[in-house]
């Protein structure tokens, strides 16, 4: 288990956009899935984990699993936080945890990613690859 200290986080905020709405004006559900990658992205950026970072490695990491909760909506203009928590796992796999918050700091939405690796010829790997080892004894994982 992990203490406080060794949780790996991040907040990004971002503003709704016209084109994420339905004619009422409330975020279309499908967007919630975005954000997701726009927290993965500021998280990668943030902590030296990036997509490049990975592909440079000579891996990729689809998503096999994913789940999203809806508790409020957002609505065209409005700015939220997203807080993107990585749980660190001994399986060779990336798993994040989403919170996003609206400008009341209420939970909107939240939700969880999986995802694996696959090295250069599309091999599922069984074990954290050397790089992504490097980088969770390097933060601390």
């Amino acid at each position: 288990m992990l203490s406080k200290e060794n949780i790996l986080s991040c907040t990004e905020e971002v503003r709704v956009r016209f084109n994420e709405t339905d004619p009422l004006g409330i975020v279309w559900h499908g967007h919630y899935i975005v954000y997701f990658e726009d927290g993965r992205e500021a998280f990668g950026r943030q902590h030296g984990l990036t997509y490049l970072d990975i592909q440079k490695a000579g891996y990729i990491t689809p998503i096999v699993k994913s789940t999203c909760e809806h508790f409020l909506p957002l609505k065209y203009g409005e700015t939220f936080k997203i807080v993107t928590t990585f749980v660190n796992s001994t399986s060779a796999k990336l798993i994040y945890q989403y919170e996003l918050f609206n400008e009341d700091n209420k939970l909107v939405c939240s939700g969880e990613t999986i995802q694996v690796f696959l090295d250069s010829d599309n091999n599922l790997c069984l074990y954290n690859p050397e790089f992504f080892q490097a980088w969770k004894d390097k933060m601390g994982l």
